[in-house]
C-alpha cells in the first residue's frame, strides 16, 4: 500500500471514530458533511471484489425467464455515500432505489448522481420503517447496514425491526444480498430470522492482497421461496483458507453448525418452536382457519417491536369440544404454575381448551422477565400479536377475552432466600393453596393443612421438597387452630384452578411459629411412589424384620430431609446414609425443616456419585469404603457437624437417587445426566445386596430422553418398573438386581406386607402406598 493510501485510510479510521454511535442520525450526518460528496465511504470492500459475486447473484429466475437488470428493482437501505449503487446502475441496473436516514447524505448523492444516473431514486428514510409497499422489490442489498445496526450494547432491536422489513419488502424469488463481517451476534438474529421459506448460503469475498490483515467480508444470500420450506444454509466457505482470521471465521462456523443443527432437528419433527412471521407464512396450515386438533408452539415479541417477548402455545379445539363460546380466547399461566401438568403437557393443555370453550386458545406461559408487569400491561402489549392470530372470521370489533390461571396460592410468606456457591438461590417459603388435594383431606381432620416448601431457582418452579407444618405433629390441631391452607406438589405438578387471582407474598418467620413438620406425612406425591415402590422387595425387608436385620438404605440428595426422616420414624429396622454435596442445604434442612440425624439416620457432605462408584469397589474387593467429606463452607461459614463416616463392607439394600440437575438446559431436570451414564449405573449395581433395591427420581418433559435412559437402565438391570403418577412429570424408576422378582399378581398382597412393615396398616396414608403401588409397571 502507497504512502497517499496508508494516509487515506487512516483519515477514514479517525473519521470513523468520530461517530461513536453508529444508529445516531446526527452523528452520520456530522460524518458526511464533514467528509463531502466526491469522496465515497466503502464499507468492508470495493467494487473490484464485489463485482463478480454481485452480478452473480442479482440475475434472479422468474417462474418463466431471467429478470432483465433493466427490470430488477433493487433496494439500497443505508446506501451512505458508498459508490456502488453507481457502479451497479453502470452495468445496467437502472431501477435502484437508495435509502439512508441521513438527510445530508441523500441530498449529496442527489446531486452527484441526478444528470448521469437520471433513474436512480434517492430517499431520506428510517431503515427499520420504511415507507413501500410490500413485495416491492426483487433485491435488496445490504452493505454493513444490519452489522451498524447490531450494535452489542443495542442489542437486537434495529436489527429485528430492520430484517422485518426486508422480509416484507421482497417478491416471492426475490434475495437479500447481505454484505457483513458475520460476527455471531449479527448471524445469532440474522440466520433464525430467515428460517422457513428461504433458502440461504453464506460466501466469503475474495479480499485484496494488501487487506490480507484485514477482517474477512462475508456475503450472506437469502432467496425467498413460494413455499414454507426448511432448508440448510449452505456454505463455500473454507475454514483452512483463513489463516490469521481463525477467530472469526470459527465463530462463523460454530453459528452455522448450530443453526444448521436446530433446522435438521425441526425437520426430523422435533419439538419446534416458530416464531409469529413463520406461522403467518404457513408452516402450520392456513392460521385463518381453525384446524381441529392443532396444536402449535410458538414464540410471540420481539425486542423492541413489543414490551416483552412471549412463549405460547396455539390450540385448536376438537370437535367435540364444542359448542363453543368464544371463537378466539388467551389464557395466561402465571410463572410458578407453567410448569405443571395441566400447563406444560400436551393432555392436560387439551383439558384447558375443553374447560374454556374457545374454538382457539392461545395459552402464553409466563416467565421470570414478565415478574415486574402488571396484568394490564401483559394484556396491552399482547393484544395486537393476539389479533394476528385470530382466525379469519373473527369480527374485527369483537374483543378477545384474557383468563388467566390464578398462582395457586391464598397466601404465601417468605421464610428464608439464600444463595448458596453450588445451587445458587434457594427459597424456604410457606404457602396457603387455593385447592387441597383429596389424599390431603382424607388424611387431615382439617381442610386447612399448611406447607413448607424448600425451592431450588435453577430449576425454575419445581418445588425441591414440601412439608406439611402441624402442631406437635398432630393434624388435627389445625382444626383447631382454624388455620388457613391450601394444597401443592414437590417435584410433582399437579391441577390447579382456573381464575384472576395474584398472590399475597410477604417475608416473615412463616404463617404460624407454633407449628413444627409433620415427619409422619409425605406431602410429596413422588415421595409416596418411591415408599410403594419398597413392595418389589417387602419379602426381603419382612425376612430382616423378621430375624432382627437392618435395612441399609442410601438416599442421595437431601433435599429438606424429609424422605429418610420419614423412612427413620416407620421404618425402625432401617439404617440410613444421606450423601448431599451442599452443606448450605444441609443448613437449611436442620433449621428450617426439623432434620435431626443420629444413630440410624446419618448425613454427610460429599459426592454420591463418588461414593457409590466406591463402594461397588469396595464390596466387590472386600475392603471398606470410607465417604469423603467435600470441602465447601456452609451457609454461615462455619463446617458442618458430621456423623460417622460410614466404613462398610457390607452391600446396599436401598439405593435411592433423588438429585436434580444443575442444567436441565438438555431437558433432564432429574437427576443430573451423571447418574444415568452406564458406568454410575453399573456400579450402583455392584453395589447392591443381591435382592436390593436401586430407586431414581427422573423428571424430562422429553419422551426420547426418557426412552434413553430406560435403554440404559434394562441394559445394566434384569427388571425395571416404573411408576408414572397421574397429572405429574415424576416418572419413579425401579430397578432389581436379582434375576428373578415379584410378579404384578403380588403386588396387593406384597403392598399389605409392606404396610404391615411400615406401621400403617390401619392409617389412610398406608391406603395411598397400596393405590400407587397399584400403578408401579414393569418395563420390558
Amino acid at each position: 500500500m502507497g504512502k497517499k493510501q496508508q494516509k487515506k485510510v487512516q483519515n477514514q479510521e479517525e473519521l470513523l471514530k468520530t461517530l461513536g454511535d453508529f444508529t445516531s442520525k446526527e452523528n452520520w450526518d456530522s460524518f458526511f458533511t464533514i467528509r463531502g460528496s466526491d469522496d465515497a465511504f466503502e464499507w468492508y470492500a470495493e467494487w473490484s471484489q464485489l463485482k463478480e459475486p454481485l452480478l452473480s447473484n442479482l440475475t434472479i429466475p422468474s417462474s418463466n425467464d431471467a429478470v432483465s437488470a433493466k427490470e430488477l428493482q433493487i433496494l439500497v437501505p443505508g446506501c451512505g455515500n458508498s459508490k456502488l449503487s453507481e457502479y451497479l446502475y453502470d452495468e445496467g441496473f437502472c431501477n435502484i432505489t437508495n435509502v439512508d436516514f441521513s438527510k445530508v447524505v441523500i441530498s449529496d448523492m442527489l446531486r452527484r448522481n441526478i444528470r448521469a444516473r437520471p433513474v436512480m431514486k434517492w430517499r431520506v428514510m428510517d431503515m427499520t420503517n420504511m415507507q413501500f409497499a410490500k413485495e416491492s422489490f426483487g433485491a435488496i442489498l445490504d452493505k454493513g447496514g444490519l452489522d451498524a445496526l447490531m450494535e452489542p450494547e443495542l442489542g437486537s432491536k434495529l436489527g429485528t425491526q430492520y430484517l422485518s422489513e426486508v422480509k416484507r419488502l421482497l417478491k416471492v424469488g426475490g434475495r437479500f444480498i447481505c454484505l457483513t463481517l458475520a460476527e455471531s451476534h449479527v448471524l445469532g438474529l440474522l440466520f433464525p430470522k430467515f428460517r422457513y421459506g428461504w433458502k440461504m448460503g453464506i460466501h466469503p469475498i475474495a479480499l485484496k492482497p494488501s487487506d490480507r490483515s484485514s477482517l474477512q467480508t462475508f456475503m450472506v444470500v437469502a432467496e425467498k421461496e413460494n413455499s414454507p420450506a426448511l432448508c440448510q444454509i449452505s456454505s463455500t466457505v473454507d475454514q483452512s483458507s483463513f489463516g490469521g482470521l481463525k477467530n472469526q471465521v470459527h465463530g462463523l462456523f460454530q453459528a452455522l453448525e448450530d443453526e444448521n443443527k436446530i433446522r435438521a432437528d425441526y425437520s426430523s419433527g422435533s419439538d419446534i418452536t416458530y416464531a409469529l412471521e413463520d406461522l403467518k407464512i404457513g408452516v402450520e396450515g392456513n392460521l385463518a382457519e381453525l384446524c381441529p386438533s392443532r396444536r402449535v408452539q410458538l414464540s410471540l415479541g420481539e425486542p423492541g417491536v413489543s414490551l416483552f417477548c412471549y412463549r405460547a402455545v396455539l390450540l385448536d379445539a376438537q370437535k367435540d369440544f364444542g359448542p363453543f363460546a368464544y371463537q378466539c380466547a388467551v389464557f395466561l399461566v402465571p410463572k410458578t404454575r407453567a410448569h405443571e401438568w395441566l400447563f406444560s403437557s400436551e393432555e392436560g393443555q387439551w383439558a384447558v381448551v375443553e374447560s374454556s370453550k374457545a374454538a382457539r386458545l392461545i395459552m402464553i406461559l409466563l416467565d421470570s422477565s414478565h415478574s415486574d408487569a402488571n396484568m394490564d400491561d401483559i394484556q396491552k402489549d399482547l393484544s395486537p400479536l393476539i389479533m394476528q392470530l385470530a382466525p379469519g372470521d373473527f369480527d374485527d370489533e369483537a374483543q378477545i377475552p384474557f383468563m388467566a390461571a390464578s398462582d395457586g396460592f391464598k397466601q404465601r410468606k417468605i421464610v428464608q432466600e439464600i444463595t448458596s456457591p453450588l445451587t445458587g438461590p434457594i427459597i424456604v417459603d410457606d404457602v396457603i393453596y387455593e385447592k387441597v388435594d383429596d389424599n390431603i383431606s382424607r388424611l387431615f381432620a382439617s381442610e386447612d393443612v399448611i406447607f413448607r416448601r424448600l425451592t431450588f431457582q435453577r430449576t425454575e418452579s419445581l418445588v425441591q421438597s414440601e412439608a406439611v407444618l402441624s402442631k406437635e405433629g398432630s393434624p388435627k390441631s389445625l382444626a383447631d387452630n382454624n388455620q388457613k391452607i391450601g394444597q401443592s406438589s414437590s417435584k410433582s405438578k399437579k391441577k390447579g384452578n382456573q381464575k384472576k387471582s395474584g398472590s399475597n407474598v410477604s417475608s416473615s418467620d412463616g404463617l404460624s411459629n407454633d407449628l413444627k413438620v409433620d415427619h409422619s406425612y409425605l406431602a410429596s406425591s413422588y415421595h409416596t411412589g418411591i415408599i410403594s415402590g419398597f413392595t418389589l422387595i417387602s419379602s426381603h425387608l419382612d425376612g430382616l424384620a423378621s430375624t432382627g436385620g437392618m435395612v441399609r438404605s442410601v438416599v442421595i440428595g437431601l433435599g429438606a430431609g424429609l424422605l429418610p426422616m420419614f423412612l427413620r420414624k416407620h421404618l425402625s429396622f432401617a439404617e440410613i446414609e444421606v450423601l448431599e454435596l451442599d452443606p448450605v442445604v444441609v443448613d437449611l434442612a436442620r433449621d428450617y425443616f426439623d432434620f435431626r440425624d443420629d444413630e440410624r439416620l446419618k448425613v454427610h457432605v460429599a459426592d454420591g456419585l463418588k461414593y457409590v462408584k466406591d463402594a461397588a469397589h469396595a464390596v466387590t474387593n472386600g475392603y471398606e469404603n470410607d465417604v469423603s467429606e467435600a470441602k465447601v463452607p456452609s451457609s454461615n461459614g462455619n463446617s458442618i457437624p458430621s456423623s460417622a463416616p460410614l466404613k462398610s463392607t457390607e452391600k446396599i439394600d436401598m439405593l435411592i437417587v433423588d438429585v436434580d440437575s444443575s442444567d436441565s438446559s438438555s431437558g433432564l431436570s432429574c437427576p443430573a445426566a451423571d447418574f444415568v451414564e452406564e458406568s454410575f449405573l453399573m456400579a450402583a449395581k455392584d453395589s447392591l445386596s443381591d435382592q436390593g433395591l436401586f430407586v431414581m427420581n427422573l423428571v424430562s418433559r422429553s419422551q426420547a430422553i426418557k426412552d434413553s435412559i430406560y435403554s440404559k437402565l434394562k441394559s445394566v438391570f434384569p427388571h425395571l418398573f416404573h411408576l408414572q403418577l397421574d397429572e405429574d412429570v415424576n416418572d419413579v424408576m425401579f430397578a432389581l438386581k436379582t434375576e428373578t422378582c415379584i410378579t404384578e399378581d403380588k403386588f396387593h398382597e406384597a403392598s399389605q406386607q409392606l404396610t404391615r412393615l411400615l406401621n400403617l396398616e390401619n392409617s389412610p396414608w398406608g391406603q395411598n402406598i397400596t393405590e400407587a403401588t397399584s400403578k408401579i409397571k414393569r418395563l420390558r
